[in-house]
């Protein structure tokens, strides 16, 4: 078994305005059998072995990873395998004897809950409903009422087409957009080093002339006036420029508008990911982040690509989303490598890490394998 401590360390200091810049050592690709052995290094089902750590060190990161063969059939989930699953994860990660009193541990009846998916992909290669249901009905058993859970996206265009307004319906909770709920004047991000990028009809500041318009990231209403405690549940599905679309790049860009300016760029996603992620009105919210890893999709970002999938029957837990993005990063690259498919060119592994290093030393988790503690339950 591996430790006990369910650890997560945020400092709640507003750093990103000042958040230090990193720079990785130059990197001039790597062969495939060291790609291999980064993989494996601390690979997506593998707990660390590393001695236990001093007193003094800092706390480790702990994953729960739930794994049932028959969890999807198809490539699609089994809603009562998915019950038992999420059951699991979270008893074993709070340490309690049901869900009712782990939810207990990180909400209250008076709070606001918001479940952050990814619904552009759809039902299929985007955060799936089945996982979101299971959640819902455990805030629900803890005594949360309808009205106070949210699924929520960027647009509700996409949670309608991916299938989570008949979910909301038939629970009788909530669905909103970010970006349909409008963006408050007076909570952003506003980068050290400016960069200006196209802005587009949903964004604060479109139309504007001033010579500061499009400096800022304005945070949705939904997150800054309403939501008060954030679950994320993000697919394990590759995204072009940033690795995958994970923890960090979901709740970051999905919260905030003017993004256009990051997300083509690895050189400014990879700053502005961890600094949004990083802002109080986000990151002091988020309470448990999960990965529906119920099948790895490596290879078509949005676009739903079965020939490129695998079904990996699993659903990961933690309360460091660093941890859950760095085990689905190496998800996609052992998948890449296993696969008999051709497969178009993508950022190097090690420049998609630096994101996630980045993200590390502003304290939002942990990329070192030493301090991630994974349990397995089958």
């Amino acid at each position: 078994m591996v430790s006990t401590y369910v650890g997560w360390y945020h400092s709640g200091i507003d750093v990103s305005r000042n958040a230090p810049k990193w720079t990785c050592p130059f990197f001039n690709g790597t062969l495939p059998a060291l790609l291999l052995a980064m993989i494996a290094s601390a690979g997506a089902d593998t707990p660390s072995t590393a001695k236990p750590e001093s007193a003094s060190a800092a706390p480790s990161s702990q994953v729960v990873i739930v794994h049932d063969p028959q969890a999807t059939s198809a490539f699609k989930p089994r809603q009562d395998v998915i019950r038992r699953m999420v059951t699991a994860g979270i008893t074993n990660l709070a340490r309690t004897g049901n869900a009712s009193a782990a939810w207990k541990k990180w909400i209250t009846t008076n709070d606001t809950v918001g479940i952050k998916v990814h619904s552009t992909p759809g039902p299929d290669t985007g955060t799936r409903p089945a996982v979101v249901a299971a959640v819902v009905e455990q805030l629900l058993q803890a005594g949360l009422p309808p009205s106070k859970i949210i699924i929520w996206d960027r647009q509700r265009a996409d949670l309608r087409q991916a299938g989570f307004f008949n979910l909301a319906t038939n629970y009788g909770v909530r669905v909103e957009g970010s970006v349909n709920a409008g963006f408050d004047p007076g909570t952003y991000y506003n980068p050290d080093r400016p960069v200006i990028g196209p802005l587009i009809w949903s964004d604060l500041e479109f139309g504007k002339k001033t010579d500061d318009a499009g400096r800022k990231s304005f945070v949705s209403k939904l997150v800054a006036r309403e939501i008060t405690k954030i679950v994320v549940i993000t697919p394990v599905l590759n995204h072009n420029t940033a690795g995958v679309f994970g923890h960090l790049f979901s709740l970051a860009l999905g919260s905030v508008d003017n993004t256009l300016r990051f997300e083509n760029d690895l050189l400014n996603l990879k700053t502005a990911v961890p600094e949004i992620y990083a802002l109080p009105s986000l990151s002091d919210r988020v309470v448990l982040c999960m990965t529906d890893a119920l099948v790895c999709q490596y290879e078509g970002e949005q676009r739903g690509l079965l020939h490129y999938s695998a079904a990996i029957n699993e659903i990961r837990f933690s309360q460091d989303p660093v941890a859950l993005d760095l085990l689905s990063l190496r998800e996609l690259e052992r998948q890449r490598v296993l696969s008999s498919q051709p497969l178009s060119h993508h950022n190097a592994f090690a420049s998609q890490m630096e994101l996630l290093e980045n993200a590390a030393l502003l304290e939002l988790g942990s990329t070192e394998d030493s301090r991630i503690r994974v349990q397995h339950v089958p």
